[in-house]
């Protein structure tokens, strides 16, 4: 029996019908990347790099995605190619800080870390970020250097395409920006939105975000996404004092300040939950489904952290493709920083002169569409140890945190980065064709986005000097 509630909200949706309108055609190029992350980021430089006219669409103020503009600011060691190159500018711009046992003592082995919480206390470490906004000053510059035409502050919100008997293409996608809606066309599209928006809006298919959790955790059937983030900065910490604290009245986890705080009602419900109940499959079996404490790592310089605060996993929101699932996300993790800060403030030692000083400009999302290409790269793929004649690099070895911290030595067939049904368009970073279980576990992080970006680009420009589409490129060396 159908559910009258539902019924009547269906019954109240309107549907309007809007006369058609010539859209301009404000930018041609032989390369479009929509999306500036990592991935989109290196693969327009790339292109450009290799004399193909390329435009960026990029809905914030910077390319660098979650790592600036979401403040993630994840330095690494370069993996080659444009991601080292990157971290040198970083390093030679004066944009990184590393923190290590010397300068932060009594953060190896601290519940609060999260990175470093699972070390042994005193253990030595190195834990190295770089300043959001300076990386994306650095990035910005980069990108102009190589003659890459950038279009900041413009939304993607359509693909136009041309239904034809070898294959549909896109012609042109449609924009949205403060000139109002425009067209951009191009020969070749590289999908680098991190939830595979121009997969979507193009026609080309894909599975929603929401796999199947790790079989030892509760709530399986229920395909919830591995919920987002918003990433937040507070500086002004005096950390010595944080741990003095710690150690002294045996609160490693503040939870004696947490219960405090929620006696006097001066935390939110879900704020601090407990991690999802279930028996895991190692460290992080439950690492993003909770957090029953302050999680906080090094960024920038002494005394400033950044923050995580999660999407509630049992909101089982999709901010990829809901927009009330997205409003919702915003408006809550804004009231849940203002809480946190409220309660670290008034409760912790050593936060008493701390203060906001940046908060992200997006919620992340961990989990959104999974494109399906002409191959989809399975955790079966990684355990198996596969090798493709397409392999876009050679054999690398990863860790999977979800399948009891195991490492994997595979390769990555070309074909994961071209979708179905769509010619002319390129996948990259977490919009690669992965099952929802292997691009979460492993295959999302800075280095490997900008290295698929770069792969991307190449395999774009090198289209377009050829005159082929992309699935026509004939792929037998590995580029990494």
């Amino acid at each position: 029996m159908a559910d009258p509630a539902v019924e009547t909200i269906h019954a109240a949706k309107r549907e309007i019908t809007v006369s058609p309108k010539s859209v301009p055609v404000a930018g041609e190029a032989d390369v479009v990347v929509v999306g500036g992350g990592p991935g989109g980021f290196a693969a327009a430089l790339r292109a450009a790099r290799m004399g193909a006219s390329t435009i960026l669409i990029e809905k914030y103020d910077m390319p660098g995605g979650v790592h600036t503009s979401g403040l993630q600011g994840a330095a690494a060691r370069g993996v080659g190619g444009i991601h080292t190159e990157l971290m040198q500018r970083f390093a030679d711009e004066g944009c990184i800080y590393t923190a290590t046992a010397a300068t932060l003592p009594d953060w190896a082995g601290n519940p609060l870390a999260h990175y470093e919480g699972h070390l042994k206390p005193g253990s030595a470490f190195s834990r190295s970020t770089f300043n959001p906004e300076a990386a994306g000053c650095v990035m910005v510059r980069m990108l102009e250097q190589a003659g890459v035409r950038a279009l900041y502050g413009t939304a993607f919100v359509d693909a136009v395409v041309n239904n034809g008997a070898g294959g549909d293409s896109i012609t042109e996608v449609i924009v949205a920006n403060a000139s109002g809606t425009q067209a951009i066309r191009g020969k070749v599209y590289i999908d680098s939105s991190g939830t595979a928006e121009v997969v979507a809006r193009s026609g080309a298919p894909f599975v929603r975000g929401g796999g199947p959790q790790p079989p030892t955790v509760a709530w399986d059937q229920h395909k919830r996404p591995v919920p987002g983030a918003l990433l937040w900065i507070m500086s002004g910490i005096d950390f010595a004092r944080v741990a003095a604290y710690q150690m002294r009245e045996n609160d490693p986890t503040l939870a004696k300040r947490i219960a405090a705080a929620r006696a006097a009602g001066d935390i939110p419900a879900d704020l601090y939950r407990p991690r999802l109940s279930g028996t895991g499959t190692g460290a992080y079996g439950n690492h993003y489904i909770g957090h029953p404490t302050v999680d906080m790592s090094p960024i920038q310089g002494p005394g400033t952290f950044v923050f995580w605060q999660n999407v509630p996993y049992e909101w089982a929101l999709h901010m990829d493709d809901d927009a009330q699932d997205e409003a919702r996300a915003k408006k809550s993790m804004r009231e849940f920083i203002a809480a946190e800060a409220r309660f670290l403030k008034k409760y912790v030692s050593g936060f008493e002169k701390a203060f906001i000083s940046n908060v992200g400009r997006y919620v992340g999302i961990r989990d959104g569409r999974h494109p399906i290409g002409e191959y989809v790269f399975s955790i079966e793929d990684a355990r198996a140890g596969r090798r493709f004649p397409d392999a876009v690099t050679k054999p690398m070895t990863k860790t999977f945190f979800w399948d009891a911290q195991r490492s994997y030595t595979f390769e990555v067939p070309y074909r994961c980065f071209l979708p179905r049904k769509i010619n002319n368009l390129l996948l990259t970073g977490a919009s690669l064709s992965f099952t929802y279980e292997t691009i979460f576990m492993v295959m999302r992080n800075f280095p490997w986005c900008t290295q698929t970006g770069e792969i991307a680009g190449y395999a774009a420009a090198l289209s377009v000097e050829r005159g082929i589409a992309p699935k026509a490129l004939e792929w037998t060396t590995p580029y990494f």
